[in-house]
């Protein structure tokens, strides 16, 4: 495997067996957020890389490419490692809730579903996709900074429960639920003034952020939904950031959302819920180096666990809201080999049919990837290069100097880590359809995203009548 940080050696990953045995005995190196592939990515017998029992060349012949890939088995292990993990360390009760703005389909949702987790949503189209998909509606949660009416009265008439982010939340509701005969159940979402080493586009739980009440305001707030009929208050809610690897912000978190708990049950509200968000990083690259995802869940629950205790307070279920590292090891892109320019003694540029459309990370957040040639995994990287997408933009590259075998027009490029934030974040820039997505799982793929076709992209467009083409 190579990656845009720097070339690396490690092995596939170890085959489905053996990382579900891992799970089950806690094992912490196992931890799929923490491995560069799938967990069932191996060599078959003409030693290509296969995922899910799927050789991935073959992936790309069949169903063309970019292509998006998701392994079954990697996203099942993720779900039982947060559910198993939260059973064994928390002793209230617990429920992960899928951040599904990191990859939002009807496949992910029913797996992540049938797993036992619950989901939270920030739009309408992620709420209908999550209750088309089969999650419960008692296990998702509704958020957003600046939600429309529409989307809060599709949340309240499903019986989602709403996440309060500011004062027009709850003046929208105020009109939209008065005089239900059941109150709307509520979280309240505060910033706790933690900052933590990320993507400053990334990092939520500072004060000068566009998420949730101030800390100065909670009072106030919490006094005033006291007064609501329409309002139920049954938890708090705090997010620190996202892709991160260190554990103690997590710890400051639990003691300030501890102190907010004993705030508002003094002012009589309920709040059987603590959601302490999500943030777990994964492993892009070989030196990535994130907790795992027992660790995550054990330093969490213990900090959330000792806090209360501390301050007497009956244990609230705690909710957590895992996104990237539940999704992005499962993931993986195909892209075919095409045009090479070398420019002597600066550098090579190795084109793929694909780019910033399908994964936007590595241009907005100079995000890194590890990348091998599907047919040719573990071959010698004898060829600096630099992996650049199709768009009209200097900066579309996905990776920057990465060492490849050498390649020709047609080869098969699999960039690992693509399961969040690539499809949910892509875009039609230059007018590019969309790639397809395939479900791998025991030599079985089948297609969850059907890919767009140029002819979809005018769909939507309107040729006024005075500007048609005359004949």
């Amino acid at each position: 495997m190579v990656t845009s940080a720097s070339p690396a050696t490690d092995s596939v990953a170890p085959v489905a067996g053996e990382a579900a045995a891992a799970f089950e005995q806690g094992l912490d190196h196992l931890s799929p957020n923490r491995n560069l592939a799938p967990l069932t990515a191996r060599l078959d017998a003409l030693g290509r890389l296969e995922v899910g029992g799927v050789a991935l060349g073959e992936l790309a012949q069949t169903y063309g490419t970019p292509l998006y890939v998701i392994d079954e088995e990697t996203l099942r292990a993720t779900c039982r490692a947060y559910r198993l993990a939260l059973a064994g360390h928390y002793p209230g009760d617990a429920l992960a809730l899928y951040a599904s703005k990191a990859n939002s389909s009807l496949a992910i949702t029913a797996l992540v579903a049938s797993e036992g987790l619950g989901l939270d949503a920030v739009s309408a189209g992620e709420l209908l996709t999550a209750l088309q998909g089969g999650m419960p509606a008692e296990r998702i949660v509704f958020h957003g900074n600046n939600k429309s009416a529409e989307e809060l009265q599709l949340a309240i008439d499903r019986g989602v429960t709403v996440v309060l982010d500011n004062w027009n939340d709850i003046e929208l509701l105020s009109t939209l639920a008065s005089g239900r005969a059941k109150p709307v159940r509520l979280l309240v979402r505060f910033t706790p003034g933690i900052e933590c080493h990320t993507h400053e586009y990334i990092r939520t739980g500072h004060l000068d952020s566009k998420f949730g009440f101030d800390p100065d305001q909670l009072e106030s707030v919490l006094r005033h939904l006291a007064g609501c009929p329409w309002a139920l208050v049954d938890g708090l809610h705090a997010h620190i950031g996202s892709q991160i690897f260190e554990l103690e912000p997590h710890r400051d978190l639990a003691a300030v959302m501890a102190e907010a708990l004993l705030l508002a049950r003094s002012l009589g509200h309920p709040c059987g819920d603590l959601n302490v968000g999500g943030g777990l990083g994964i492993r892009y690259v070989g030196s990535d180096d994130p907790p795992s995802i027992q660790e995550w869940v054990r330093v969490v629950a213990g900090a959330v666990a000792e806090a209360c205790s501390q301050r007497q307070l009956v244990l609230p279920r705690l909710l957590c809201e895992p996104g990237r590292s539940l999704v992005a090891t499962a993931g993986l892109t195909l892209y075919t080999v095409g045009s090479r320019k070398q420019i002597p003694g600066l550098r090579t540029y190795l084109s793929v049919d694909g780019g910033m459309s399908d994964n936007p990370r590595p241009i907005t957040y100079q995000s890194l990837y590890t990348a091998v040639l599907a047919n040719r995994p573990l071959a010698e990287g004898t060829d600096l290069v630099t992996v650049a997408g199709k768009h009209c933009e200097s900066g579309d590259v996905l990776l920057h100097d990465v060492r490849l075998p050498a390649t020709a027009p047609g080869d098969v490029l699999a960039v690992f880590a693509t399961g969040a934030y690539n499809a949910a974040m892509g875009s039609n820039y230059n007018r590019i359809p969309r790639p397809a997505a395939v479900l791998v799982h025991d030599g079985v793929a089948e297609v969850v995203q059907r890919r767009e076709q140029p002819e979809d992209l005018l769909r939507y467009d309107v040729l006024p009548h005075r500007l048609l083409p005359v004949s």
